[in-house]
């Protein structure tokens, strides 16, 4: 990035947002006078009413909320409400809900309260304010800077907030684009934050509010957020990503052009009304493709799309004859989301042709009202329409369409008492790569159903009664296996039996949507009840065997209860059902019941006994010789052993643990089991350190493991394995995995003298192409 300075690139990326297709950016510490005159000026576009007053009132009252509070940006507060309004205004929405983006902050963060607001603005806009206030304090991944966060408690309590976010767009789906509005703002915001934060809210940001705008078919958000959320999680490969965008922008845009020229000239002659337009394709669109295709910048062409919208449907499929008629399309590129749209109603005709210098390039072909839909998704649901009467109303009738992907959420949340679970088939189904296979009932009915998909999946989609009885499936009139793969434009029949005793576990691993596992699950837990309750008492008693407690002593009605209410069930059986099925964890119930049982009984005396041969010797010298390179202050002629979830070799910083029945264990003090002990398991701590040359032979080598953070390409193992080797040091197992987004995860173990060989090893890893982080196994 030598060529441009950071000033420059900063203009182009500004410049590259500033198109139609995109929410209008707002000038940084404008006053707030100009902005609420700008929001005003918005909604008068668009807005058939002359009456601002509710808008007047609500800033307002926003304006004496917030007077001298101040953001980290050194702006005046009110500028963010007045920026997440305008950004509401864009996407032409009613006063009320820019009415609560004004007020979003109000009840929160001043003395305002419920009551007041009710009678100055309304039930309506207090419920939509009530609505983002409750959802501020949500962190939704689990990506927190303090390793005592990351444990099951955390975990459950995201997933309580993914379905409390919910419960929230089910009340007035609103609320989620007021939350989105203002998440945009905070994006743009970002760089104010520090360093951790921003890493914190952008991967929050493309987890869940990428994929929520993208599910509601708001791609005018959606669009921002994603070029933001790399901005901050992949800043080196964003700017040169924008780098190199402008660089061949000036060819490109007389490229485009000229396309555009042609284009507009072959449709005006066939005499169809046309608007048409060529646009730039954004920069996590860009950047995705180079990861999951493997390419550089260079080698990919279509970096923009020419669009046409014209009037009606007829039109969209003329203009595509005449456009494959002028250029050649290429195979396979072709889709119809008119006949067959996608989840979130997004309708247009894709194709990709051959350009006259042989360059590949997309077309897109849609109707105006399908151009809005595209890009304000719901929110188009919400602009208002003058009837013959004069009366203001809002369309009802594809309202049902498109909170029907909302409606299904909410089933889910009904059949599952299980949080986690919840959580995992959420970001499943929310997952922005995932794409769609389209197929038929006999009666001629379209189902889109996630890409992989069965004749298992297709059968839950009809009903559940159906999925249940299923016993076999024709596929254009042919008998095929349950694991068949549906393609494009297939015939599905399924064959039931009321002879069929249900489904096969083994179909959770063949099915492709979250419907069908839910409903599997849930077909199971109501079926298999008894056998799952005896299963989870098995489960539970054998792991408190294992760990040497007595679970009679602990299964108590008042240590049940504590479990009851902490994870929402009805009574002890749903628990043990839960455990049963693989729910919940074994490990989780016993140790929350033990813990509670200490509070009540304190450790007896044999524990005291165990440590108290520590406390008798801490006055002594340690010894200066230990057969495995460990002296342990206090215990002597003890058995010690290194714990595996850590793997400590000398150079670590180290302490001990005074385990029942097989002597020291030692760990690493950054180990996140140590990290995690309860008050009542610190007292088994006890201070060891590595004895004086415990890195030299005579003592051996030493376990450990590292996690390799990379850029999936051909040959990353091999330039790995390699720096590994001409250190001459072992490797003992490796494993590797890859996400859909192209990132690999490479765990490798071997064995070492101490920590500078481990910080060399590392050192070298780290040169190598495509690699982008190293850390050691902290448990």
């Amino acid at each position: 990035m030598a060529d441009i300075s950071t000033e420059e690139l900063e203009r182009i990326e500004r410049e590259y947002h500033s198109g139609s297709d995109n929410i209008k950016p707002i000038q940084e510490f404008s006053k707030p006078e100009d902005l609420y005159d700008e929001l005003i000026a918005s909604i008068r576009k668009y807005h058939p009413s002359t009456d601002i007053t509710l808008i007047e009132k609500a800033y307002h009252v926003a304006f004496e909320a917030h007077k001298g509070q101040v953001r980290k940006s050194g702006e005046a507060y009110i500028i963010h409400p007045l920026c997440v309004a305008i950004i509401l205004a864009e996407l032409e929405l009613d006063k009320e809900t820019i009415a609560a983006g004004l007020l979003h902050d109000v009840l929160e963060d001043t003395v305002m309260t419920e009551e007041q607001m009710r009678e100055e603005f309304g039930d309506e806009v207090l419920l939509l304010v009530d609505g983002v206030t409750k959802l501020q304090h949500l962190h939704l991944t689990d990506n927190i800077k303090n390793p005592k966060d990351k444990n099951a408690d955390r975990l459950e309590m995201q997933a309580e907030n993914l379905r409390k976010m919910f419960l929230a767009m089910a009340k007035d789906i609103r609320v989620i684009m007021i939350k989105l509005a203002d998440r945009l703002h905070n994006m743009r915001t970002l760089k104010y934050q520090s360093k951790e934060a921003q890493q914190r809210i952008a991967r929050e940001t493309q987890e869940i509010y990428c994929p929520i705008a993208q599910r509601l078919g708001i791609s005018k958000i959606k669009i921002e957020l994603e070029d933001l959320s790399l901005k901050y999680l992949e800043p080196e490969a964003y700017y040169d990503l924008v780098e190199k965008v402008a660089l061949r922008k000036n060819v490109r845009d007389a490229y485009v052009q000229g396309l555009v020229a042609d284009v507009r000239r072959e449709i005006e002659e066939a005499g169809i009304k046309a608007e048409i337009s060529g646009r730039a394709k954004h920069f996590f669109s860009i950047y995705k493709k180079m990861v999951n295709q493997n390419k550089t910048i260079d080698q990919i062409y279509d970096l923009f799309a020419i669009r046409i919208i014209v009037d009606t449907v007829k039109d969209c499929y003329a203009a595509l004859g005449i456009m494959h008629e002028k250029y050649k399309p290429i195979p396979g590129r072709f889709k119809d989301y008119i006949a067959m749209p996608k989840p979130n109603m997004y309708q247009s005709l894709h194709t990709t042709l051959i350009g006259p210098s042989g360059q590949p390039f997309e077309i897109q072909i849609r109707t105006f009202e399908m151009h809005r839909t595209a890009e304000y998704g719901i929110a188009a649901h919400w602009k208002y329409k003058e009837v013959n009467n004069g009366v203001t109303t809002s369309t009802t009738v594809t309202e049902e369409e498109k909170l029907s992907w909302l409606r299904q959420i909410l089933e889910w949340q009904r059949d599952m008492s299980d949080n986690k679970e919840f959580m995992t088939l959420l970001k499943s189904d929310l997952d922005l790569f995932s794409d769609t296979v389209f197929c038929f009932t006999p009666s001629g009915d379209v189902k889109n159903l996630p890409n992989g998909s069965t004749p298992i999946d297709f059968a839950y989609s009809i009903h559940s009664a159906v999925g249940n009885k299923m016993v076999g499936a024709k596929v254009n009139g042919k008998l095929v296996p349950i694991d068949y793969v549906i393609q494009n434009g297939d015939r599905i029949e399924v064959i039931t039996s009321q002879n069929s005793k249900g489904p096969s576990r083994d179909w959770l691993s063949i099915v492709k949507s979250t419907q069908a596992k839910n409903k599997i699950n849930q077909w199971f837990r109501s079926e298999l009840k008894e056998e799952n309750i005896l299963h989870g008492k098995e489960l539970i008693n054998n792991y408190a065997k294992a760990k040497g407690i007595n679970f009679g002593e602990i299964n108590k009605p008042e240590y049940q209860g504590k479990i009851i209410r902490k994870y929402g069930f009805h009574d002890w059986n749903s628990c043990l059902a839960t455990v049963g099925h693989g729910g919940l964890k074994e490990s989780q119930i016993v140790n929350r019941m033990y813990d509670e049982y200490r509070k009540d009984h304190p450790i007896t005396l044999t524990d005291q006994e165990v440590l108290a041969a520590v406390g008798e010797n801490k006055q002594e010298d340690m010894p200066k010789h230990s057969k495995s390179g460990i002296v342990v202050k206090g215990l002597y002629d003890v058995a010690v052993h290194f714990s595996k979830c850590c793997s400590p070799v000398p150079g670590d910083e180290i302490v001990g643990f005074v385990t029942r029945g097989r002597g020291v264990s030692i760990h690493r003090t950054d180990c996140v089991n140590i990290l995690h002990l309860s008050d009542m398991e610190r007292v088994r701590l006890i201070e060891a350190e590595w004895q004086e040359g415990a890195d030299k032979e005579q003592f051996g080598e030493y376990h450990a493991e590292i996690k390799i953070f990379c850029h999936d390409r051909s040959g990353l193992l091999v330039d790995i394995t390699k720096v590994f080797t001409e250190a001459e040091i072992n490797i003992s197992g490796i494993h590797s995995k890859t996400s859909k987004q192209g990132i690999a995860t490479i765990d490798v173990a071997f064995q070492t003298k101490g920590k500078g060989q481990i910080t060399k090893i590392v050192e070298k890893i780290r040169q190598i192409e495509s690699v982008m982080d190293v850390e050691r196994t902290t448990g």
